[in-house]
């Protein structure tokens, strides 16, 4: 019998824990006299962690030392990324710590991200920790001297091609990350923020109108659909549905359109607010409903009522020349079940698309009516 490899469960640290302790190991270096091959820095989270330092050296006003990142089990595109700290001293500031992004790092080219345009992609979590750890390994070196700490990412740019990070217009690099300074495999916390900064960007931006989608595959499809759209309307919201009406709402988006295909909207109908796999069951009986609706005989809404899959119901109305008409009814039952969840609050539009990416069906709603 074949084994299904299991994921694993090592924790990582984040890339701001990273460029915290490379930064404390370059402070030491100019207090020391020598960088250090490891470093104890302070993580967000209270936590005291050891890490290994490289490549570290100094001359008389500067310091540089690297720290490599371990995301753990986490499948993470900054895996292995060397959070680089250059630190030097600047006399006609004493007692200060200023902190700039090097290359690599991201720079801020949108507003909405509680970060100035213009400035670098270091989210205010991790700065304040990389400077506490600074001013930490310092001491009364910034009684007559100031510091300015410079992080770089030399991968930067190349790793920020596999995130959204263009889509929030954080350009030139990656983005210095963390609340807690640990990252937890696979964990869904980054994905939710991800969906919410989104939004906030778009919303930032003077956008009135945002589209959700469920993946790449329904994203690609409301993109062609939709081409007078702004790229920061389009936001991946995953399985994470009622962060993003949430945040819609709270932002004051007036019109929203959600992109999506038979499993994911079918959850959307029948009320699920989290609509990943493991979260409910598919609830067969109401495709069978929208199929008998839509024509099909007795037969085949019981075969649908007994299915495991949404996608049984969408291939076998396929069969019978009836996909229009069942996804449409799907498409407004979603509209139907989100004007009652969220009443008064923006217009709705749902586009459905089959596996293949192919347009199906739109309904539309008043939702604010």
């Amino acid at each position: 019998m074949k084994k299904t490899k299991k994921k694993g469960s090592r924790t990582g640290f984040t890339t701001g824990a990273c460029a915290a302790a490379a930064a404390r190991a370059a402070t030491l270096g100019l207090v020391d006299g020598q960088v250090p091959n490891s470093v104890e820095c302070l993580l967000p989270n209270g936590q005291q962690v050891h890490f290994t330092v490289i490549d570290g050296h100094r001359d008389d006003h500067r310091a540089h030392a690297v720290v490599v990142k371990d995301a753990g089990d986490d499948p993470d595109c900054t895996h292995g990324a060397h959070l680089t700290a250059d630190v030097c001293l600047l006399a006609e500031i004493p007692g200060q710590v200023l902190l700039k992004g090097g290359t690599g790092v991201g720079t801020i080219t949108m507003a909405g991200l509680g970060l100035a345009v213009g400035g670098p992609a270091i989210n205010p979590v991790p700065l304040r920790n990389i400077e506490a750890n600074v001013r930490a390994a310092a001491a009364t070196l910034l009684d007559e001297q100031g510091l300015e700490v410079t992080i770089s990412v030399p991968e930067g740019e190349t790793m920020s091609r596999k995130t959204l990070n263009a889509r929030l217009g954080i350009v030139g690099g990656i983005s210095i990350l963390g609340t807690t300074g640990i990252v937890r495999p696979y964990s869904t916390a980054a994905f939710r923020a991800s969906v919410i900064q989104g939004i906030e960007v778009a919303a930032a931006q003077g956008q009135n109108s945002v589209v959700l989608t469920t993946g790449g595959r329904t994203e690609k499809f409301v993109m062609k659909a939709l081409p007078e759209l702004a790229s920061a309307c389009f936001v991946q919201m995953g399985d994470f549905l009622s962060y993003a009406l949430d945040t819609a709402v709270k932002e004051g988006i007036r019109h929203v359109i959600i992109g999506g295909m038979v499993g994911k909207l079918t959850k959307m109908a029948q009320g699920e607010t989290i609509t990943h796999a493991g979260r409910a069951e598919v609830n067969t009986g109401l495709l069978a409903e929208l199929a008998q609706h839509s024509g099909a005989a007795t037969d085949v809404c019981n075969d649908i009522r007994h299915a495991e899959t949404a996608r049984y119901a969408a291939e076998r109305m396929t069969e019978l020349g009836l996909a229009d008409a069942f996804h449409h009814a799907l498409a407004q039952r979603v509209v139907h079940t989100l004007a009652e969840r969220y009443p008064r609050k923006f217009t709705l539009t749902v586009l459905v698309c089959d596996f293949d990416g192919n347009k199906i069906a739109t309904a539309q709603g008043n939702v604010d009516a």
